[in-house]
């Protein structure tokens, strides 16, 4: 079975092409929480890294996961050039419930985090020509069920960066906020939301549109900037940045409708 996080559908279709070609499973990650997985034979975590880390809302799910320590459990992990401590990381919180990680790998892709907000992931799709010749390489490997940690090493910077208090910090300075006088209560960016964080809420201030509700960001956020990238009125800004039309991004593979909720 494939579980995956993705915000912006970068992970979303490496997760497609692991599925397809080992012929497994595709869960999101959140809705895999609780369920009972101990018959999977092979577990892959398909997930970003966010600031040289896991995404902040991951060491939870993680560790709430029902997996057999028979399982052969591997990791591919997308992000904008280095890996950080995310393998490290994750071994750790997979140790934890006697779970061993066979296999870690990564792929370059379009950069989109909150510290990189700003530069325009859509002139960086040339990192995509790259991706067939490494997922070769790593579908090759996991059907093999080779055991080999690519990118695991111990970083003293993403260990600080992923010190709680400065997490928290960063999620508060980085972290998406709604721009009420442009939200048009459209409800994308609610059922976007991996996390299921942002609800609508009836507007508090009078006004000429009062009669429409806007989105509100809970307090579970973990940067994963989707709903940036998906409001269609560029209402949702990030570290005081508003957000521009041309520099939202969504994977060229990946439509819409495949990251929205029902």
């Amino acid at each position: 079975m494939i579980l995956y996080f993705s915000g912006t559908g970068n992970s979303l279709a490496i997760a497609r092409q692991l599925a397809e070609r080992l012929n497994e499973p595709l869960l999101p990650l959140i809705e895999a929480v609780g369920q009972d997985l101990t018959n999977e034979k092979r577990i892959g975590l398909v997930f970003p890294t966010y600031d040289f880390n896991l995404p902040p809302a991951m060491p939870e799910m993680l560790s709430r996961l029902n997996i057999s320590p028979r399982s052969y459990v591997f990791t591919v992990i997308t992000c904008g050039s280095m890996a950080g401590n995310c393998v490290w990381v994750l071994r750790r919180i997979l140790r934890e419930k006697g779970i061993e990680l066979a296999y870690s790998h990564k792929v370059s892709v379009p950069d989109n985090s909150a510290l990189a907000f700003g530069r325009n992931p859509n002139k960086q799709l040339g990192k995509f020509e790259h991706v067939p010749a490494r997922m070769e390489q790593i579908i090759s490997e996991l059907q093999a069920e080779s055991h080999t940690l690519h990118y695991s090493w111990f970083s003293l910077l993403s260990w600080l960066l992923g010190r709680p208090a400065v997490e928290r910090g960063m999620i508060h300075y980085l972290g998406p906020k709604v721009n009420p006088d442009k939200c048009i209560g459209c409800n994308t960016c609610v059922r976007v939301c991996p996390m299921n964080n942002i609800r609508l809420i009836e507007r508090e201030e009078p006004m000429a549109n009062s009669q429409k509700p806007t989105a509100l960001i809970a307090d579970r956020c973990t940067v994963c900037l989707a709903c940036v990238h998906v409001c269609p009125q560029q209402a949702i800004s990030t570290n005081g940045r508003e957000a521009l039309k041309e520099r939202q991004y969504r994977h060229p593979q990946i439509k819409l409708k495949d990251l929205l909720k029902r």
